[in-house]
């Protein structure tokens, strides 16, 4: 190996590939320097959150190599399905549209058109963005409440759905078959991972891929998928925020129950005939408390909005509840449980003497916003949680890498993909299952453990007995089902890539 001295070299002589291994090498030296410049000046807390991101680069490097095994006949299949519908779903909106209103030539893609066809020719008082008439998504919710705009929404709504589907579906994937997306472990405030077009200019954000097109990601042969989802796990934390700061554990012995909504709708509700059992008790609550409206999905749409200081307003809007409703359910709600309000004041005290937060896992973050700005309050309330959960979710998969006995595959914010053996099914759940489970100590001697639901499959989509046989079934021991080996889906694989 040649070694290149920088102070005796003349770049002159140097090739084009020693020039840039020179600047290489120095953009490493120089970014070490800094590093040992900064590193004494940070304190605990952040020294502590540096040291565990860095940890974290491992495990996510091996996820970024592995990818993740695409079904491209399946892939191809679908997409084919949706521009059928498109194409249907289109030509019935041109022919109401022309029908209707007379306007011919109309494309739901223009701001343009669609500006033109609500506000000019249905007579729609405009919905205004920074003082301007929109028709962006949001706004189209809103019209979608005038019934002669309601079918036309409808229609746009779902093209553009489709059509962000079929984008997600055609989002290139590397020559051996699989997708692979770039893991950012500092894309956040919160501590929670973003994702985005790898490295080698393939795959996109695989985070928040839709349930619907889940199915087209496959297990490699011989091995099956456990996606492991730590749901109401923000209501946890919120839960262990409140017991530390004021030893109300109200919350938290709700989430605690097996079924937080329910455990809430308990205490909200007292005169309807509980039994004491979660089966039976589940099923009152998803009776309905007003039309089609239950007493458990008011706790969890409404409830989970309120923690985070929604308003009504806002809240009717994205759950879809009458404004009534709303203003009748969150006083109720808050009597119920009072330590939320006390955490969310705590807050916007903490926020306004110091301008940082320290969440639960005892990470740090300054907020530059002003302070007086309702939505950096917002920003500040959901920030202890959120990042607690992503901790601890970060946690746990560091933990089990380290142990190495499942492959580490998605990282989806508040759930994980693993990949194991599938003759070891029976062996590896039980304790996967277990190792997921971070202990987490709080004030007054308690301990948090967040649980996980567990789903185990051959593709990452939902479980549907015609649909979508292979994919993910809660785990209940042992598995009888066999994967069907008409779906020849590895050897179309091979095939492709094989050519």
């Amino acid at each position: 190996m040649k070694i290149i001295r920088t102070h005796e070299m003349d770049p002159e002589s140097l090739s084009e590939f020693e020039r840039d291994m020179v600047y290489n090498g120095l953009d490493c030296c120089v970014t070490l320097d800094v590093y040992d410049g900064l590193r004494p000046q940070l304190d605990n807390i952040t020294a502590s959150t540096y040291d565990f991101s860095k940890a974290l680069q491992a495990p996510t490097l091996e996820m970024k190599i592995r990818g993740v095994l695409v079904d491209q006949a399946r892939k191809a299949e679908v997409i084919d399905e949706y521009y059928e519908i498109m194409e249907r779903v289109e030509a019935n909106l041109l022919r109401i549209v022309y029908e209707g209103v007379g306007m011919a030539n109309f494309n739901y893609r223009s701001t343009k058109d669609l500006a033109e066809l609500f506000y000019a020719e249905l007579g729609i008082s405009p919905i205004r963005k920074s003082g301007r008439p929109t028709v962006d998504r949001g706004a189209r919710e809103k019209l979608e409440i005038y019934p002669i705009a309601e079918q036309l929404v409808k229609h746009i709504n779902l093209l553009t759905e489709l059509g962000d589907k079929i984008s997600v579906l055609k989002t290139a994937i590397d020559e051996d078959g699989r997708i692979r997306t770039s893991y950012n472990i500092a894309g956040t405030s919160t501590g929670r991972f973003s994702s985005s077009i790898s490295e080698f200019g393939t795959g996109g954000n695989l985070q928040n891929v839709e349930e619907s097109l889940r199915s087209i990601f496959i297990a490699d042969a011989g091995y099956k998928f456990c996606k492991a989802d730590a749901k109401s796990g923000e209501s946890f934390c919120v839960g262990a925020i409140e017991w530390n700061l004021f030893k109300d554990g109200a919350y938290l012995d709700a989430c605690e129950s097996g079924d937080p909504h329910t455990a809430v709708a308990r205490i909200m509700w007292p005169n309807l005939p509980w039994t004491g059992n979660l089966k039976s008790d589940k099923a009152i609550a998803e009776t309905p408390y007003y039309r089609h409206y239950t007493y458990r999905f008011m706790c969890k749409k409404l409830g989970h909005g309120s923690n985070y200081g929604g308003k009504p307003n806002t809240l009717a809007e994205q759950s879809k509840v009458e404004l009534d409703l709303v203003r009748q359910f969150q006083p109720k709600y808050f009597s119920a449980f009072p330590a939320h309000q006390r955490w969310q004041a705590h807050v916007d005290e903490t926020l306004r003497k110091k301008g940082y937060l320290v969440s639960l896992m005892n990470r740090k973050r300054w907020f530059f916003g002003r302070r007086s700005d309702p939505s950096t309050l917002r920003e500040a309330i959901a920030y202890d949680p959120q990042s607690s959960l992503a901790e601890i979710v970060n946690q746990a998969m560091l933990n089990i890498w380290r142990k190495g006995y499942v492959c580490i595959c998605m990282h989806d914010h508040d759930a994980l993909t693993f990949m194991y053996p599938e003759k070891d099914e029976d062996k590896i759940i039980p304790m996967l299952m277990e190792d997921l489970v971070i202990s987490v100590p709080l004030a007054h001697g308690r301990v948090l453990r967040i649980p996980y639901d567990c789903e185990v499959g051959w593709n990452k989509g939902k479980y549907h007995e015609q649909k979508n046989p292979n994919g993910l079934k809660e785990y209940h021991g042992h598995d009888a089902r066999k994967r069907q080996k008409e779906a020849g889906i590895l050897d179309r694989i091979l095939r492709r890539t094989n050519r």
